[in-house]
């Protein structure tokens, strides 16, 4: 069976390939038309998870999107984002360019998109673990320190916590070699003891410990893990106020045979791919969309269906979507104190770090663990352990023990699930279709 399915998929690359090679994409990239952005213009056949791959490409490359125009009706993808760098610059170094060019014209391949992403680490150098578990504080701190008995080293990771939930996928290497950890034996105790500490004294909710070999794109497998998990699943007392929650919204467009979605929430950096993420892994294929998030605030307007043709067909299915399009949103929302740490890597860094967190009754919602060139340079957002604002004195002790200048305080963030706003721009292809006009006519009902 297995040999069948390889087939299948090779038969399938295949067809892709041949489909490409008489419909080869075409991709034109603007810094003329647009004052304030680069325009790039993204033309192929039509394929599910198409948006998310160019979408991925970009957000890889740290690029801003501030508007874009998504039409797939049919057999053909066409694409228009206006894009900057993170200074809001267009973009002019031709290396990027001629990166995106390549990754999304005619010599691209867009399967696996994995192979080309620029997220993914070659994963012959580092084993992969993937982590699912319930959060609580001091959590990160005991799987380093697990890790760090087992002789591992972590060179990369990222951490998630939402709703109660965590996931991390962190690469390791073997303290010893600096090479992939492949023994059967260790990575089973592996496994073991990682479960062990994620599971805690949680009996209702269990956890996951998988070793991978292969290539993987962390903030998709993010998605997918927390996903898997059902971290989008609120409790009845749940204390967060509906009204403080991204605003989305499903309602169908019965003559058009669509669901139109919409979101309005404060912009933040990869906000889009979050979003597309998400719509793609539940199996909802965007025709038309459009996004801008030139201010403040981003709206996003998408009309799917499923992957079937069916638009949404239910008040459940409906509650659902809404749900995990608002975990989507959160998962990434860096709430607390930003710390950044730059600093030569050792092998127990990570653990060092996180335990005198721990120690001074810190919690961790959100971390970037990355080594590069011999250097820690790690991010991490942390709160105390009842949720609040880190206290000044503490913050100063913790750059004591681990270093005035290894340990630099970025600032607070803004709590990102203010209150939304009406959009001042709600519009679709130069306004083909606008929703308010859509609700006057009649044409886009409430689901209900």
């Amino acid at each position: 069976m297995e040999s069948d399915f390889r087939s299948s998929v090779d038969m399938d690359d295949e067809y892709e390939k041949f489909i490409r090679r008489m419909n080869p994409p075409m991709v034109v990239i603007d810094n003329e038309t647009c004052k304030n952005a680069t325009v790039i213009q993204v033309d192929s056949a039509n394929k599910h998870g198409i948006l998310l791959e160019v979408v991925q490409v970009l957000t890889d490359l740290n690029l801003i999107i501030t508007k874009a125009y998504i039409s797939s009706d049919g057999g053909w993808f066409m694409d228009v984002f206006n894009v900057t760098d993170q200074e809001r610059n267009k973009i002019l170094d031709e290396g990027i360019i001629d990166y995106i060019r390549k990754s999304l014209g005619a010599d691209s391949c867009f399967i696996p998109s994995l192979r080309r992403s620029v997220g993914v680490q070659p994963s012959e150098n580092h084993t992969s673990i993937e982590l699912t578990g319930t959060d609580r504080p001091g959590l990160l701190s005991e799987v380093s320190a697990v890790l760090t008995d087992l002789k591992c080293n972590v060179v990369n990771a990222e951490v998630w916590t939402h709703n109660t939930r965590a996931a991390a996928v962190m690469h390791v290497t073997d303290e010893s070699t600096g090479s992939a950890i492949s023994d059967p034996e260790r990575l089973s105790m592996i496994k073991k003891l990682l479960r062990s500490v994620l599971k805690g004294n949680n009996k209702t909710r269990g956890a996951k410990t998988v070793v991978s070999v292969g290539d993987t794109h962390t903030e998709r497998r993010l998605h997918q893990m927390m996903f898997d998990d059902r971290d989008y699943e609120r409790s009845v007392d749940d204390p967060l106020d509906k009204n403080l929650r991204p605003n989305v919204t499903v309602v169908n467009w019965y003559d058009k045979d669509y669901s139109v979605v919409t979101i309005k929430c404060k912009d933040r950096p990869k906000l889009l791919f979050d979003t597309v993420c998400t719509l793609t892994d539940m199996q909802y294929v965007v025709y038309h969309g459009t996004v801008n998030a030139e201010g403040p605030e981003a709206y996003q307007e998408f009309y799917i269906r499923h992957v079937d043709g069916s638009p949404v067909n239910s008040d459940a299915e409906r509650e659902r979507l809404i749900q995990c399009l608002e975990a989507a949103i959160e998962r990434r929302v860096s709430e607390g104190l930003k710390l950044e740490l730059c600093t030569s890597d050792r092998v127990g860094l990570l653990t060092d770090v996180t335990r005198i967190f721990r120690e001074n009754s810190l919690s961790v919602t959100r971390a970037e663990v990355t080594t590069r060139g011999g250097k820690a340079v790690n991010t991490f957002y942390v709160r105390d352990a009842a949720g609040n604002p880190v206290d000044a004195k503490t913050i100063d002790s913790i750059r004591q023990a681990i270093g005035l200048t290894v340990l630099q305080v970025k600032g607070t963030s803004e709590n990102p699930k203010s209150p939304s706003q009406e959009s001042p721009t709600r519009f679709l292809f130069g306004g083909l279709f606008r929703s308010k006009s859509l609700y006057n006519f009649s044409l886009v009902k409430p689901y209900s």
